[in-house]
């Protein structure tokens, strides 16, 4: 597998800032690229490789912004994406086709302040945790705006939060969080990092190949962390929520190669992950096999003095690996990984 060099116009120093993608001159860029190098189209690729890119936007991958995954480091978000541009850009041409996911929200969800009050009517603070206790003492209920803004009784909501809250605790997942407003549809922090925009879009245009971009996370009364389903499938009359996203994992399942990256390693891409893996062994336990983990271009949630998920997302990739996927570096070629 043949390894380009990084285009000039990639400039590492300016991945954690936001700026205009100028299409027309990447696209010139993309073509003299392709032609220079005898660059082929993803058409014509024998061994099929998806590049998965689990929220890789400004909300969590710029410094200032609303969640940004900082991970031990400081810097996570920003270190991990430098690496994932330079190797988009090296392995241009052994990438068939890349996917995108995108968180996306409104200010009236379920893990936002607005939708909860405590006996007071104040509003919980972003990094509260709600537990059933919570719910059930009365602690937390549903603030009655929050049903007007949302079409619902206030019954209803009330049913359906205690519903919320035991699901998860019966999932062994973490308790409802209260995050603050993030990916909010329509604004900066919802668009993609403008550098991996770029090296996306430098991609398509050099191979031909048409990203898959999927919006997740619209749905005010579910968590969504994993790209294929959320959190709860079902309200508590049996509603329905949301479920797996069936065309994504059919669409992965027929790739040789499958390359997951993105933020955070310790929410979105873990969960992402275990709920491809799942919907793989129902299907073929063969294709866990070809699940490659690009550990370097993801960081866990960490906020300092607050909470540090970087154990919890060690836990899940020991656990993703035994179970057949492979852990790897972006620094490393992909060659090596499939001879080993």
């Amino acid at each position: 597998m043949r390894e380009l060099p990084i285009p000039p116009h990639f400039r590492p120093e300016l991945v954690g800032d936001v700026w205009r993608v100028e299409y027309a001159e990447r696209a010139r860029d993309a073509r003299r690229w392709a032609r220079t190098y005898g660059v082929r189209p993803a058409s014509k690729d024998d061994l099929r490789v998806a590049l998965l890119l689990i929220d890789v936007q400004n909300t969590f991958c710029v410094p200032g912004f609303e969640l940004f995954v900082a991970g031990r480091s400081g810097l996570g978000a920003v270190e991990d994406n430098v690496r994932l541009c330079q190797f988009v850009y090296r392995n241009l041409e052994n990438i068939t086709r890349i996917y995108l996911t995108m968180d996306t929200h409104q200010a009236y969800q379920i893990f936002h302040e607005t939708f909860l009050v405590d006996r007071d009517g104040n509003h919980p603070e972003p990094y509260t945790r709600i537990s059933v206790e919570d719910v059930r003492r009365g602690r937390w209920s549903v603030d009655p705006e929050a049903c007007n803004a949302l079409g619902v009784s206030r019954e209803w909501a009330q049913r359906h939060l205690l519903h919320y809250v035991e699901s998860l605790e019966r999932s062994g997942k973490y308790e409802l969080t209260i995050w603050p407003f993030h990916a909010m549809l329509g604004g900066i922090g919802h668009a993609i990092v403008s550098a991996v925009e770029e090296a996306v879009f430098f991609h398509s245009i050099a191979r031909a190949s048409q990203p898959f971009i999927r919006i997740k996370g619209t749905n005010p009364f579910t968590e969504h962390y994993s790209a294929l389903q959320p959190e709860v499938k079902t309200g508590p009359d049996g509603e329905k929520l949301g479920a797996l996203d069936v065309e994504l994992v059919q669409e992965l399942s027929g790739y040789d190669v499958i390359l997951v990256a993105g933020q955070a390693k310790s929410h979105c891409v873990a969960w992402t992950v275990e709920d491809l893996i799942n919907a793989f062994k129902e299907r073929d336990p063969a294709l866990v096999n070809k699940v490659f983990l690009l550990d370097d271009c993801s960081s866990p949630v960490v906020v300092k003095g607050v909470v540090d998920y970087t154990e919890a997302a060690d836990l899940y990739y020991r656990k993703f690996a035994s179970e057949g996927a492979r852990i790897v570096r972006s620094t490393e070629s992909m060659s090596s990984w499939l001879t080993t």
